[in-house]
């Protein structure tokens, strides 16, 4: 095995069917044996037969997809396993339709199974600290690029677009990101506030949004663009417009198109790639990370086509 991967391969040996897998996740989220999720009780927890336990204080039956993005899923564990596999090694992403002929299912399964993911994705609740880059972008359709009908004519730049503000965390590389309609000076100091740790040193463009981002809490440093100035000693926020170049790569190149009301899911599977899901970190510890971001979430059909 690898230093830091393992191939395809070697994950079929190690998880070759169902039940293989689901010992391995058991094992990630009960080392100490199997606790109920309802009510927390781990003495009075009676085993059955394939994976299913019933806590006796409760009276609940459950496994352990219960309280998952797994969970009522009929899919088995083992591609279940192979589709976080893929997410987390695939440098741009891995669409439905290649998931789909992979392990067997069908692409409406597919889609399902990379959304839920996704949504695991977004479940870090860990600030970004040191010196932070910030920035934003649009995603979507150019208006000149549009069918007559479609451009809606208000001007230039993130006209008909979507936004994305975000930050990365110059050491580790993590990232942070949110979807709005539209980035503004109050939406771009609540970004801050809410996943930048006070203390920290901030570097952002020349852009007037961000006049309201230093102030008491944090250090701000500004690189101007407009005047050519992209380095300044070790202020820059070339960084951060990497992730967006590989966000904007994939998002054309393997998904070609994600509406705005999922585009938020989209932006958290990018960013927990380039942050726990890195390829510092072996295989198997963005898998296992993964899978914890899965527990305590969950998201049904009924939700995602509402």
């Amino acid at each position: 095995m690898s230093k830091s991967t393992i191939s395809t391969f070697e994950l079929f040996q190690m998880f070759p069917d169902q039940e293989s897998a689901r010992t391995y996740f058991e094992a990630r989220r009960w080392p100490d044996g199997a606790t109920c999720p309802a009510c927390g009780e781990a003495e009075r927890i009676g085993t059955r037969k394939g994976g299913f336990y019933r806590c006796n204080a409760c009276l609940l039956d459950f496994t352990v997809r219960t309280g998952t993005i797994f969970e009522r899923s009929k899919v088995p564990l083992h591609k279940w396993l192979y589709a976080m596999y893929l997410l987390v090694t695939a440098r741009k992403g891995i669409s439905s339709v290649q998931l789909h002929a992979q392990i067997g299912v069908t692409q409406k399964t597919a889609w399902f199974m990379l959304q839920r993911l996704r949504e695991a994705c977004g479940n870090d609740p860990t600030e970004l600290a040191g010196t932070v880059e910030i920035d934003e972008c649009y995603i979507g359709g150019k208006e000149a690029a549009k069918h007559e009908s479609k451009r809606l004519k208000l001007g230039r730049g993130g006209v008909g677009k979507t936004a994305v503000i975000a930050g990365r965390e110059r050491d580790s590389g993590r990232v942070k990101a949110e979807v709005r309609d539209t980035v503004t000076g109050r939406n771009a100091n609540g970004f801050t506030s809410r996943h930048v740790q006070v203390g920290s040193t901030i570097h952002t463009d020349e852009s007037a949004i961000y006049n309201r981002v230093g102030g008491l809490l944090y250090k701000h440093e500004r690189i101007n663009h407009g005047a050519g100035e992209y380095v300044r000693g070790d202020v820059t926020t070339n960084g951060i417009e990497s992730v967006f170049a590989l966000l904007k790569r994939g998002l054309h190149g393997v998904y070609h198109h994600a509406s705005p009301k999922h585009l938020h899911r989209y932006v958290g599977e990018f960013a927990f790639r380039l942050g726990d899901g890195d390829v510092s970190h072996h295989t198997m510890q963005r898998l296992e990370r993964l899978f914890s971001a899965a527990i305590g979430r969950r998201i049904t059909y009924a939700e995602l086509i509402a």
